[in-house]
């Protein structure tokens, strides 16, 4: 789970270098198709790439590896596994919340839809209402009220552009997005500038039909006051009224700016090498005739630099089974210091250790103590720990950093 939520973090930021370059030159652009794909696209990719390795993250051992909590009482330790879930429990409330949102959005629209009046008109179902209400185009359908259908025809040529172009689809592509990244309000951000691509696009296409820039762009303003009610659907008043009129007036971008898109591909692998440092290696030495000593140094020295337990594509396991098979284990062998029991201290000793390559446990080490007598006992049994199945990175064995408090309470 805390791999996950890690890589959605680093999803954000490659979001963040993506719109960055989507703001400095594809947004001057009047490309409006190909920015619409790009946008999309642009944004799955950034969803994906922490999930391409160029190079092997190096091993920085931490302190919130792995997390696992022991309570001790009097006849000896209870241990329980105690990975904290809150952050992943946050987060999926936060996916159902605006999943549900959506939902609730989605079942008015339809509701609204039911109430008005069908019929075919030009490749498209209209449905019109006899309150006045702000017009919008959800897959093939219209829906507008009478008055604009009789004194703005207009809008009802913005909102069948709005169909031609497939604009609904874009919206239900992008719904995913928001709602795994519900937290990152660049992912909000995006769906609004991708909104405001499908209103340049209506309003060029409009113009296209022969209906008078200028008029058009005075009705804009006369219908601006309305309010976006369906975050699924396309709608004729939109809140960036003045960038729409602006982009009207703007000539076509020229064909050679298409080639500036793809600056983005170095800055992105550019991102991708600096969010993956390479891993340290020991160069080999050098062929000799006759073997050099070993030396007391060489034979200390360690198989090579504790990977953290997130970043470990298979975790170590102990007796075949995952953490809270090491919790039993500890429970059954750790005893409450006796002085400690009759001077009533209790309190929570954080042991850190390393499962080697060869599954041996080595360099524990009390990162935070409570009690002389509680830190020997929590440390002593964490030492003698039977081997693991050693952790495995690229294929190989590798050693592997853990935490592991352990909570002594009297009851």
């Amino acid at each position: 789970m805390t791999a996950f939520l890690l890589n959605m973090a680093r999803a954000g930021l490659y979001l963040a270098l993506f719109y960055s370059f989507y703001l400095l030159v594809m947004r001057r652009t009047t490309f409006f198709r190909l920015n619409r794909f790009l946008l999309l696209a642009g944004s799955y990719l950034c969803l994906l790439l922490p999930l391409v390795r160029l190079r092997t993250v190096e091993a920085v051992a931490s302190a919130s590896d792995l997390t696992m909590v022991g309570v001790g009482e009097e006849a000896g330790g209870v241990v329980t596994s105690a990975h904290s879930i809150w952050p992943m429990l946050l987060y999926v409330a936060g996916c159902l919340v605006t999943l549900a949102l959506f939902g609730v959005s989605a079942w008015k629209m339809h509701r609204l839809i039911q109430r008005g009046e069908k019929t075919e008109c030009e490749g498209c179902r209209l449905v019109l209402l006899d309150e006045d209400i702000a017009s919008f185009s959800w897959r093939n359908m219209v829906v507008m009220s009478r008055k604009d259908l009789l004194e703005n025809p207009a809008i009802l040529t913005h909102e069948r552009m709005h169909i031609a172009h497939r604009h609904s689809l874009d919206l239900i592509l992008f719904l995913p997005l928001q709602i795994l990244f519900w937290w990152n309000p660049l992912m909000w951000i995006t769906r609004e500038e991708l909104r405001l691509l499908h209103e340049y696009e209506a309003d060029e296409s409009v113009i296209q039909n022969g209906i008078d820039a200028t008029q058009y762009q005075l009705l804009l303003v006369r219908k601006a006051v309305g309010e976006q009610r369906f975050t699924l659907a396309s709608g004729f008043q939109h809140a960036k009224l003045k960038n729409r009129i602006e982009m009207m007036l703007k000539p076509s971008s020229s064909g050679w700016m298409r080639w500036s898109y793809l600056a983005l591909i170095p800055v992105l692998a550019a991102f991708m090498f600096a969010c993956n440092s390479p891993r340290k290696t020991e160069a080999a030495a050098p062929e000799t005739s006759e073997p050099a000593p070993a030396t007391a140094v060489d034979e200390a020295a360690p198989e090579q630099e504790a990977l953290p337990f997130q970043l470990i594509e298979v975790k170590p396991r102990f007796n075949g089974g995952d953490a809270a098979e090491f919790s039993k284990w500890v429970n059954s062998q750790l005893v409450y210091p006796e002085k400690a029991k009759q001077a009533g201290i209790q309190g929570r000793v954080a042991i850190q250790f390393t499962v080697g390559a060869d599954g041996a446990v080595r360099d524990a080490k009390v990162l935070r103590g409570v009690n002389e007598d509680l830190d020997a006992e929590a440390l002593r049994v964490v030492s003698s720990s039977p081997r693991w199945e050693p952790g495995m990175q690229d294929g190989k064995a590798v050693p592997v950093t853990f935490t592991f408090p352990v909570f002594y309470q009297l009851r």
